[in-house]
C-alpha cells in the first residue's frame, strides 16, 4: 500500500488559503470602489452618546 502524501495535501490546502485570503481582498476593493458600507458600520449614532451627554448638565445644576 502506497503512504500518504502529507506535502502534496498540504500544498493543496495552502493554495486554498491563499485563493481564499485573495478573493476576500478583491471583493473587499470592489465594496470600497462601490462606495458600500455595509450593514456592518451604520452611520446612526448610538441613543448612549445622547444619554451621556445630557448627564453632566444634570449635574451641574445647584441643588440649594
Amino acid at each position: 500500500m502506497a503512504k500518504p502524501n502529507y506535502q502534496y495535501e498540504k500544498r493543496q490546502r495552502d493554495m486554498a488559503k491563499k485563493l481564499k485570503k485573495e478573493e476576500k481582498a478583491r471583493q473587499k476593493l470592489a465594496d470600497k470602489a462601490s462606495g458600500d458600507t455595509g450593514t456592518d458600520a451604520p452611520d446612526v449614532t448610538p441613543a448612549s452618546d445622547d444619554g451621556a451627554a445630557t448627564a453632566p448638565d444634570s449635574e451641574s445644576t445647584p441643588d440649594a
